[in-house]
């Protein structure tokens, strides 16, 4: 088993966590932590907590996917791997369209107004149903909810580590 340095781990990308076991093979379910579940069929190996694991057999069962790793094939040792995460590389990412972006992404950005003053940092991307929500923090401690709409999100530059919004007036100065 390859074990990766801590610091490597930092970089990496979450796509599900270790739940509980099923059946009597060392399947593990797995709680999917991704907008593409499907990416779990086409893997042959994954990060699991600080080991490279290689996938033998995928399932789909409820809301869960089933994962059976090849060092891990007895029931038993299988329940060690309990509550750890599974990540993936940047490159391994699914590539989004134009104009899409991750929420690791997103979360830490810091938000500007149109001239230029510093509102807070993203802290949260809250998923309402029609359109997502970034939370921010304001130096003051208060939170600033940002709808996210081309209306007013004009620039996320994540290289740059910023963003860009011109709020509507009614909100722009609730505290």
């Amino acid at each position: 088993m390859t074990k990766l340095s801590p610091s490597a781990v930092e970089k990496r990308i979450t796509i599900g966590k270790v739940g509980g076991p099923h059946g009597i093979r060392g399947d593990m379910r797995i709680i999917p932590l991704t907008d593409f579940p499907e990416r779990f069929q086409d893997m042959k190996e994954v990060m699991v907590g600080d080991e490279l694991l290689h996938i033998e057999h995928c399932a789909y069962h409820k809301q869960f996917v089933l994962l059976r790793f090849r060092e891990y094939s007895v029931r038993e040792d299988a329940m060690r791997l309990t509550g750890k995460l599974l990540t993936i590389s940047r490159e391994q990412a699914v590539p989004l369209n134009e104009g899409e972006y991750y929420t690791f992404d997103i979360i830490g950005l810091t938000v500007f107004d149109p001239e230029g003053n510093e509102l807070g940092v993203v802290e949260n991307v809250l998923r309402t149903g029609s359109n997502d929500v970034y939370q921010a923090r304001r130096k003051d401690g208060s939170e600033l909810l940002i709808p996210a709409l081309k209306a007013v999100v004009k620039v996320i530059d994540v290289k740059g580590g910023r963003m860009v919004v011109d709020m509507p007036e009614e909100t722009s100065d609730a505290h």
